[in-house]
């Protein structure tokens, strides 16, 4: 035999011949890398439902806010009378008149008693004011609801979740 075909026939080294697979270790560390991006992963998940949770209740202060708008300028004579001047956020009664017939002032009762319904309904401890002065002036609507769900249960507007509920406010020329 020449040298050259000795050459293309050796074995290779034994260094070369005991690397075959992966090691327990090799395996292990894999595992422990891919585990905590898959953490990470389920992190970045939650915080993701959190903030859309949040973007959907703002989105509904929004609508609220605007429901009540719609109200009060169905209502102009009712605007006018100043009816609507401060509605708070507790809970008012129902005049049960609307089958029969209602009052102007009746009409912004009843408004004021299904607005207040729905944000109880929409937010988690929901609850609004509106304020302003009369026909032809802005009136300032608030949303407030505990978006942090702490408990909080005031009404300062302050954006410390722990103590005051979270606000929406709205503007506009009435």
């Amino acid at each position: 035999m020449n040298k050259t075909a000795l050459q293309f026939t050796r074995t290779p080294p034994r260094r070369q011949r005991r690397q075959r697979g992966f090691t327990l270790m090799e395996v292990l560390i894999s595992m422990v890398v891919l585990s905590i991006g898959l953490l990470g992963l389920a992190g970045l998940q939650v915080n993701s439902l959190k903030n859309n949770n949040s973007s959907y209740q703002r989105s509904q202060a929004n609508l609220l806010a605007n429901e009540i708008i719609d109200r009060i300028r169905a209502n102009r004579a009712g605007l006018e009378a100043g009816y609507y001047d401060d509605l708070l956020g507790t809970t008012p009664t129902d005049p049960g008149c609307i089958s029969t017939g209602c009052t102007v002032q009746q009409i912004a009762q009843y408004d004021a008693f299904l607005w207040s319904g729905e944000l109880a309904n929409r937010l988690p401890s929901g609850t609004g004011t509106v304020t302003g002065n009369g026909a032809d002036s802005v009136f300032t609507i608030t949303v407030m609801w505990d978006d942090e769900r702490t408990g909080a249960t005031g009404t300062a507007c302050s954006g410390d979740s722990s103590v005051d509920l979270t606000c929406f406010v709205m503007s506009t020329r009435l």
